[in-house]
């Protein structure tokens, strides 16, 4: 038995975790097919006249409980699976032959060459008799799992970006033959990203199966059963509309999708192994391992894969949302013993939908890549994959609807049981029972509920799209309304999307000078040519491109760039490019001299991990090469001679960074006069890129964007915390939350460094007072105020970087909550750490909002509860809100219009339960009398009142300013529940009362019964017709209250003469003298009694409409709820909740602060060593908390 084997051999052989410990989780189990059980499915669908079809339509996981037997894996022909967030599905088991001609994969086992040991434990042991070799799989949500003989399970199909070293692909993978290709074909499948465009008939069947459609079909036919045919065809009118509008929306959106996914037919070059050629072929052929050859003049990938030979410019716009061409480098010989890695190895990578603009090659040398992931497996795969598949939406609210209408439900069954009984004992024909019952049930459950709670969502949709935020996921919107953070990426976001040079600051003599605002009036020395050398800039049909920081340096030179040759071939190494003044004048007074030129030999491309890029380069007329390299400070100080670095080189820094300004570190290094070119274009970067000479810093300013510090300002009044997420150094990251308000002015901020363990000392925490300056003048030396830390509040905020935070996850998980809960500033963050931000927000009882432009932050964007793009690029797609006004405005304006539609819908619910209730009580008492209101009667209360009332409650616009208590989110709040059943109690009081006071008068005689109990004309109908008719109304005004999340409700116009004309209209039809009117209604002869009775009568519904409003006025405009609630219980937090660890660290010390350092005692520790990378981030003062 294998060693696989013999791990699982203990394991549950019908069931399998695939990916466990991953969002990906899936739980398995092995079903086929019973002919006994098969047999049963079918006498149960036909007993239950298919309704049981419709159950496994809504639960699939019936499908394997009823018509299948649980067996083992591998006998399997369906696969049950459930999700980590418990979700069923089903997927068939199927099987690929590999015929004679492509032969059997090397080292394939599947069925075939089995242990004795693994032979006995099988129960098909036919088919182990087989020499024949099959593929066997199921593919789930476009992901492929397969059976591996070896550990008895499936497995997820893995491709060549897994465990594959980079020597691997740069030797093993010359080209396969078709034969391999046809193998790998049969076990990949086709590469296509198909989104199917499903047809309006498929998408009309489905949205029909839903389960409100089912029951409004229901309904339907019910209210056609007993002549109900008005209101029975306006539902059907209605839902028409709905099923139109929801089609077309559904079709509209899955057309987008397949139009931005979708790329056209194209063939492509592939080498079919060394010595053999190159052949053509479909891109839908291309399988991993395949060796392709990328065209001169380009194409969109559609497949992910790394460069071997050659280089491309790229535009990664359909991933990043950034249209700044990148360029792709192969994988060098450095590199041969590392695993690859798509994150790791991204500049090397072309990845799927990304668009190659040009190749450009050494010689006529040929552009190759390999073939690393194919379809759905790649990076583009995974995001379309996250836009068919989405988080499910869990939110209170719509949870405690569906626990409100199982109550309804219970309530119903009540009702029909009585109805049993009464009609029963009154002698009711049988037929009539049974429709007066199921009426009921339509009745407490009224078909337009779903549809009246979507209003508000629909109303706030309108108006998001009148200011240019556009919204695909409505649900979302109400998720807006309880949003208590929010989280904001800094560059483009809360800053502005370009760099202004601010100058350049040179040192002399180990001493920095002043700052030069003019780069290129520098002398020429080291520090001009490492800014008009040291980037990755290139041209394209004339024009420079390349990284906007990079242009803003490179112009700032005033040199010019020249690249040889034509554009598809500018990088043969014998005409590397060349950079030069503009004319020769500017640094050439004697004209005998050579002409100032610099050739760029190599270039180090950028990387996120290494923080820098370099540049071998050789200036016209010298004997050796020079490296020039910039980066982030800290890290270019850490590879500089310590000799080199100016004393107050922090002080600098700081002064700057404080202010928000972007800070590039540059440093020089003249090479050995024997290093030829050739060596150079295999010289590992880590042999040349130290002991460098330190040269100095440029200086960029990124400026706030104008509505950024009154947004936030808003916000934080709201009690919205606000939180910001960049990929920026922590410095400018605290800088600029203090000048946009995420940090007040008299607040602390405590720098987070977290040390990994090595072999002296255990991993640690350090905890940094940060400075805060306390005179920014332009020109004016800053001064800076120590922060003290004597008292424990919350009046301080965490700045952690996300190097620290992974230190923290991997080596003090239990810290980890409290650093989310006091962080505001989260620096160099990678976009995986920003959606794990995201989500360990969540789990911590946040309701999470993220805002960002696109760039490295959709991720996040898709995992917060509301995400906001400011791009309109591709891939902002996938985030639920789109705004086209690049500023955080529509944050606040989100937000608003969230709260005002929960509040709407709130009021909808709560209005369509008193609707279901007061016709329950209507109805309850008129079958006491066998009797019934009229279809003209239900008419004019289910379409002309309430339906009226729903669509213009929820056109109420949202207030202008945000209060700092956030709506309820939950229907079974205490004040909703008591609102709800004082408000029912009202209702049947009255009703009852009017009943009371009809049966008093002297005229008053009893409806006679009759076998059908249609009773419909008589004293007792009219009674409660009129008076139940304004209680719809009274309930309709009561729960319509504006302020504090809506306007208030006299600037809903529609809503106000709304409610007025249906008032007018029942008075007449209470005073009304004889009319036809009267007698469409079925109202008995109220004319003829006394206008005594009539007034009084009129007592009933204006009672209850203040009791109405004084009820929910106290109940939910009040604290007396709260105050009753507080003393009948104490109130208990989760420990894993915010407010828990909140209230926690204020009853503590902590974070535990030690003895504070000078810092001149520090830098007097330091300078004489080399720098580290570590200590250039400490601020002045040091704190250290070790944590065991």
């Amino acid at each position: 038995m294998s060693e696989y084997s013999r791990l699982f051999s203990g394991a549950d052989p019908t069931r399998v975790v695939l990916n466990p410990g991953t969002d990906d989780e899936l739980i398995c189990y092995g079903y086929r097919a019973n002919r006994w059980k098969l047999l049963l499915f079918i006498l149960l669908t036909c007993s239950s006249l298919g309704f049981l079809l419709l159950l496994m339509l809504w639960r699939p996981e019936l499908e394997c409980y009823i018509k299948r037997k649980k067996c083992h894996l591998i006998d399997a022909d369906t696969i049950l699976i459930q999700d980590h967030v418990k979700r069923w599905f089903v997927s068939e088991v199927q099987t690929k032959g590999f015929d004679e001609y492509i032969g059997v994969p090397e080292n394939y086992h599947q069925s075939g060459d089995l242990s004795e040991e693994d032979e006995m434990d099988c129960c098909d042991t036919t088919r182990l008799k087989s020499p024949d070799v099959s593929l066997r799989y199921f593919d789930h949500q476009h992901l492929r799992y397969i059976w591996e003989q070896g550990v008895r399970s499936f497995i997820q199909l893995q491709d060549l970006s897994h465990n594959t070293k980079c020597s691997t692909l740069q030797e093993s993978f010359q080209g396969l033959s078709q034969r391999e290709q046809a193998q790998k074909r049969v076990v990949f499948g086709e590469n296509l990203i198909d989104v199917e465009v499903k047809s309006y008939w498929k998408l009309f069947i489905e949205e029909v199966m839903n389960p409100f459609y089912i029951f409004q079909i229901f309904s339907i036919i019910l209210w056609l059963m007993d002549n109900y045919y008005y209101y029975a065809a306006c539902i059907f009118l209605i839902s028409f509309i709905s099923i139109t509008i929801s089609l077309r929306q559904i079709k509209k959106q899955s057309v987008a999708l397949h139009d931005m996914v979708s790329v056209s037919e194209q063939k492509i070059e592939i080498c079919l192994g060394q010595g053999k050629g190159y052949e053509k072929v479909l891109t839908s052929s291309l399988v991993p391992g395949d060796l392709i050859v990328l065209p001169q003049n380009g194409c969109t990938m559609t497949c992910d894969a790394v460069l071997v030979t050659g280089t491309c410019i790229v535009n990664e716009s359909m991933l990043t949302g950034e249209s700044v061409p990148v360029t792709k480098t192969p994988l060098t010989h450095q590199e041969d013993e590392e695993v690859y890695s798509p994150e790791i190895h991204k500049r090397h990578t072309l990845f799927s939908g990304t668009h190659v603009m040009q190749t450009r090659y050494y010689g006529s040398a040929r552009v190759t890549a390999v073939v690393m992931r194919t379809g759905f497996r790649t990076a583009k795969g995974e995001l379309v994959r996250s836009i068919l598949f989405p988080k499910p939406i869990d939110f209170k609210f719509y949870r405690d609807s569906m626990k409100f209408v199982m109550f309804l439900g219970f309530i119903a069954a009540i009702g029909m049981i009585y109805t049993v009984v009464i009609y029963v004992k009154d002698g009711i024909h049988p037929f009539n029972i049974v429709l007066r019952v199921l009426d009921v049930i339509t009745i407490i459950v009224p078909a337009a509920l779903p549809a009246a709670m979507t209003i508000g969502t629909a109303y706030a949709q309108s108006r998001l799209k009148s200011d240019s935020i556009y919204c695909i996921s409505p649900p979302r919107i109400n998720f807006g309304g309880r949003l208590d953070a929010f989280c904001f990426d800094k560059t483009g976001t809360l800053t502005e999307d370009g760099l202004d040079m601010m100058g350049t600051i040179p040192i002399h003599n180990n001493r920095f000078l002043p700052i030069q605002s003019d780069p290129s009036k520098l002398d020429h020395g080291p520090i001009l040519n490492a800014m008009a050398t040291c980037h990755s800039l290139t041209k394209m049909d004339g024009e420079l491109s390349g990284d906007p920081l990079d242009l803003i340096m490179f112009e700032s030179t005033k040199w010019v760039l020249e690249e040889p040759g034509r554009d598809t071939s500018k990088f043969d190494t014998m005409m590397p490019t060349v950079v030069k003044p503009c004319t020769r004048d500017t640094f050439l007074p004697n004209q005998e001299q050579p002409p100032l030129e610099i050739g760029i030999i190599r270039q180090f491309t950028f990387s996120s991990n290494m923080q820098r890029m370099s540049v071998i380069t050789r200036e016209l007329g010298k004997e050796h090469m020079e490296l020039y390299c910039k980066g982030a400070p800290e890290k270019i100080i850490s590879l500089c001679v310590s000799s080199t670095v100016p004393l107050d080189f922090k002080e600098v820094l700081q002064s700057y960074t404080l202010q928000g300004h972007r800070v590039i570190a540059l440093a020089w290094r003249p090479l050995d006069p024997k290093l030829t070119w050739h060596q150079s274009q295999r010289i590992s970067r880590d042999k040349v890129e130290k002991d460098m000479t330190f040269l100095g810093l440029i200086v960029m300013q990124n400026k706030l964007k104008p509505q950024t510090r009154p947004v936030i300002r808003r916000l934080i009044e709201a009690n919205i915390r606000c939180v910001m997420i960049t990929g920026d150094m922590i410095e400018t990251a605290v800088s600029v939350a203090r000048n946009c308000g995420m940090v007040p002015p008299h607040d602390k901020v405590i720098i987070v460094d977290a040390v990994p363990p090595d072999k002296d000392a255990p991993a640690r925490v350090e905890y940094k007072h940060s400075e805060m300056p306390s005179n920014s003048v332009n020109d004016v030396p800053l001064e800076y105020t120590q922060l003290d830390m004597e008292t424990s509040s919350l009046k301080f905020h965490f700045a952690i970087n996300g190097k620290s935070l992974s230190v923290i996850t991997n080596h003090f998980p239990d810290l980890l909550s409290r650093i989310c809960v006091v962080g505001t500033v989260f620096a160099r963050m990678k976009p995986d750490q920003k959606c794990q931000l995201i989500h360990k927000l969540q789990s911590l009882g946040y309701h999470v909002g993220m805002c960002g432009d696109g760039a490295n932050d959709c991720e996040a964007l898709k995992a917060a509860h509301v995400g906001i793009s400011l791009s309109e690029a591709e891939a902002s797609i996938a985030a639920p809100f789109t705004s086209s006004i690049p500023h955080i405005e529509c944050v606040y304006t989100v937000i608003r219009e969230g709260r005002a539609a929960l509040t709407t819908s709130f009021a909808c619910f709560k209005y369509m339960a008193l609707y279901s209730f007061i016709q329950f009580v209507s109805v309850m008492i008129l079958y006491s009398f066998e009797a019934n209101m009229s279809d003209t009667q239900f008419l004019y209360v289910d379409l002309v009142i309430t339906t009226s009332i729903a669509i213009f409650m929820g056109y109420t616009k949202a207030t202008l300013v945000l209060v700092p208590k956030r709506p309820p989110g939950s229907l079974v709040k205490l004040s909703n529940l008591l609102s709800i059943i004082v408000h029912v109690l009202l209702v049947a009081l009255i009703q009852v009362g009017a009943l009371f006071y009809l049966k008093s008068q002297s005229w008053y005689t009893k409806a006679l019964p009759n076998d059908h109990a249609e009773n419909t004309k008589c004293w007792e109908t009219t009674t409660v017709f009129l008076v139940s008719s304004y209680l719809y109304m009274a309930v309709a005004f009561c729960f319509s209250r504006g302020p504090p999340y809506r306007k208030p409700i006299y600037t809903n116009i529609p809503y106000l003469i709304t409610l007025v004309s249906l008032v007018t209209f029942s008075t007449v039809m209470v005073l009304l003298t004889p009319h036809p009117i009267l007698n469409f209604f079925g109202i008995m002869p109220l004319w003829e009694k006394s206008l005594e009775f009539r007034m009084l009568l009129l007592v009933f519904p204006a009672t209850h409409l203040i009791l109405c409003w004084i009820a929910e006025y106290i109940l939910t405009a009040t604290s007396c709820v709260k105050s009753m609630k507080a003393m009948c219980m104490k109130k208990k937090r989760a420990p894993d909740t915010y407010k828990y660890i909140r209230s926690e660290i204020i009853m503590t010390d902590w974070p535990n602060i030690t003895e504070t350092l000078p810092g001149n005692v520090i830098m007097g520790q330091t300078k004489e060593q080399d720098w580290d990378e570590d200590e250039i981030a400490e601020s002045m003062n040091v704190n250290v908390g070790i944590i065991n």
